[in-house]
């Protein structure tokens, strides 16, 4: 993890590239695993942050897709976006706005809490370097934590 996360003096520009490229440094795990911990945290507060999305309905055909999926087949997909794989499901995430991307992990995490979708095992807990750097997001500002998830998940799934 970079000592730069625990720097107090940088600027909140650099504090939110910092926390992204830690964010890349992660296995795809533990990209997940932090994504689902940010998002059961924050939640609430996303979809009224990204005004952009005003067109969620773009994301429920692929969240109906991947519900319809077995759950191996569900924690597959989700490996498959953060690790950028050219699949058919990850190309319509790929097609998304940066806004509708926001808004479909946090569908995605609410249907993992209801049970939809291959919940978090029940006593998970992020590994170290991801458990870092969900300390140094939560400290952040709320627009800076919202750019850092925006940031984090813009880029997954295949090239457009």
């Amino acid at each position: 993890m970079s000592s730069a996360l625990n720097n107090i003096d940088q600027s909140p520009l650099e504090a939110v590239k910092d926390a992204v490229k830690s964010f890349e440094a992660l296995t795809a795990d533990e990209k997940l695993g932090l994504l689902w911990v940010l998002y059961d945290n924050m939640g609430g507060s996303i979809t009224p942050a990204a005004p952009g999305a005003a067109n969620p309905q773009f994301t429920q055909t692929l969240l109906s897709g991947v519900k319809a999926m077995e759950q191996q087949e569900q924690l597959e997909f989700m490996r498959n976006l953060v690790e950028k794989k050219d699949t058919e499901y990850t190309r319509q995430y790929s097609a998304f706005t940066k806004d509708n991307k926001l808004v479909f992990w946090y569908e995605l995490a609410l249907l993992m809490t209801e049970g939809e979708v291959i919940p978090m095992p029940r006593n998970y807990s992020l590994p170290s370097a991801a458990s870092e750097l969900f300390n140094t997001i939560s400290q952040m500002e709320f627009n800076d934590q919202i750019t850092v998830l925006r940031d984090a998940v813009i880029d997954m799934g295949p090239a457009a």
